[in-house]
């Protein structure tokens, strides 16, 4: 089952590509640095995925100590972090021909490090408590708590002003991109999503045999 997840999302990848370089037309104001649209949106959305997983995830091993739920806090967690770095990578070269700076602190971008900053602590306190059991339940409150700043992230740009444009498809109204240019998006929204579900079973799976080990 996992080898067929991963076969559709490399299928999903290849269709996105051609979606996002060969299909959906050059931007008029931005030019050809707006494609890399295509890989830093659909990364954000999984990365909120992710860590929206982890809390439902560990909300479950707190209340009934299941070890398949921690299991999946852990390895959603650990591809929510890769996925915040990629968004964090791609914001940054889209950012300098756009802004002319690779980095700036405004509310977005401060928000989304202090977001992956806690999700790597996370990672790390399960590294340094010795007893596996405990260091569970600390990872799992750590990871409800840290969830906590997802809607300060994506709210940011509303409630402060930022360089950082508000999310060209929950605009209210009429949409503001060309159907071509959301279908590429969604297209990859799909190939990225898939590619999380196939990161985390196969995290998860090597979690489950590394407990059998021990």
């Amino acid at each position: 089952m996992i080898r067929v997840v991963g076969g559709l999302a490399l299928a999903a990848l290849a269709a996105g590509l051609v979606m996002a370089f060969g299909v959906a037309p050059r931007e008029t104001t931005q030019g050809n640095v707006q494609r890399i649209m295509y890989l830093h949106v659909p990364s954000v959305w999984v990365a909120y995925l992710a860590f929206a997983v982890v809390l439902v995830a560990s909300i479950t091993y707190l209340v009934r100590r299941l070890e398949a739920a921690d299991r999946l806090a852990h390895a959603s967690a650990e591809v929510g972090v890769l996925f915040t770095g990629l968004t964090i990578a791609t914001g940054s070269i889209w950012g300098k021909p756009t802004w002319g700076t690779w980095w700036t602190w405004d509310a977005r971008l401060t928000s989304v490090s202090i977001l992956f900053v806690m999700y790597l602590g996370y990672l790390l306190l399960r590294g340094m408590v010795e007893d596996r059991e405990r260091g569970a339940r600390y990872a799992a409150v750590l990871g409800i708590v840290a969830a906590f700043n997802i809607p300060l992230v994506h709210f940011s740009v509303y409630w402060w002003r930022t360089l950082h444009q508000p999310p060209s498809l929950m605009k209210p109204g009429p949409g503001t991109m060309p159907g071509v240019i959301v279908a590429a998006l969604l297209v990859n929204f799909a190939a990225f999503s898939l590619l999380y579900v196939y990161f985390v079973a196969k995290r998860a799976c090597l979690l489950r045999r590394e407990a059998e080990a021990a």
